[in-house]
């Protein structure tokens, strides 16, 4: 097993947007971390710390959260549950960590990378990612940091989907519905210019009619 990345965190007994500004303020983010049971403790976590890890783990990988509590450390097995963003400044404002037990399974959005290339797109066409993400079920351990889609044998006006992709061992798609994933697609530019060639035909039609009932 790899080494899980490490976040340290303070618990901190001040609540209330007074407080929370002023954490800001000082280069801390203001946090909550929830466990199985229900309980909570509020943190503050150093802004860098924390955005270096998300960047790596976003909300679907697991790591190790050490809260420093009373002068003693804390280490549990957490994720980044949501991240609230600044409206105006690329900076978070709140994060909330959810506490994971490594032997239950948890559900996750995981993020769909494509590989190859596809025969479509070498005849002209343009391959569009349709889905983000993939929601999954399954151990924590066992969570991909992304699920590949294969797309190099995808022609021009064919797509892949979400059943057809394999999933990593001990996953599985939670899937309410076969959705696509990716496709190759026609370039809107001659997709317009077919269809302008195609407005005079029809709307001769008419005119024809007409000509006719004379």
């Amino acid at each position: 097993m790899a080494k899980l990345m490490t976040l340290s965190v303070q618990e901190r007994t001040e609540t209330g947007k007074g407080p929370c500004h002023r954490l800001r303020e000082q280069g801390f983010i203001p946090g909550v971390y929830y466990d199985e049971k229900g309980a909570n403790v509020a943190v503050k976590v150093l802004e860098l710390p924390l955005t270096k890890l998300y960047a790596k783990v976003g909300g679907s990988q697991v790591f190790e959260l050490e809260i420093e509590k009373d002068g003693a450390k804390e280490v549990l097995p957490s994720l980044v549950w949501e991240m609230k963003m600044d409206p105006v400044k690329p900076r978070p404002q709140h994060v909330d960590f959810r506490g994971v037990d490594l032997n239950k399974e948890i559900r996750v959005h995981v993020a769909f990378e494509l590989t190859g290339k596809p025969a479509g797109v070498v005849k002209g066409g343009v391959l569009e990612l349709f889905r983000d993400t993939c929601e999954v079920v399954g151990k924590p351990l066992d969570i991909p940091e992304k699920i590949m889609v294969d797309v190099s044998a995808l022609d021009i006006n064919e797509s892949v989907h979400v059943t057809s992709v394999p999933m990593p061992a001990g996953i599985k798609a939670v899937i309410d519905d076969n959705y696509a994933v990716a496709g190759v697609v026609v370039p809107a530019e001659e997709a317009e210019s077919e269809g302008e060639g195609e407005a005079p035909a029809a709307a001769a039609e008419p005119a024809k009619a007409a000509k006719a009932g004379e």
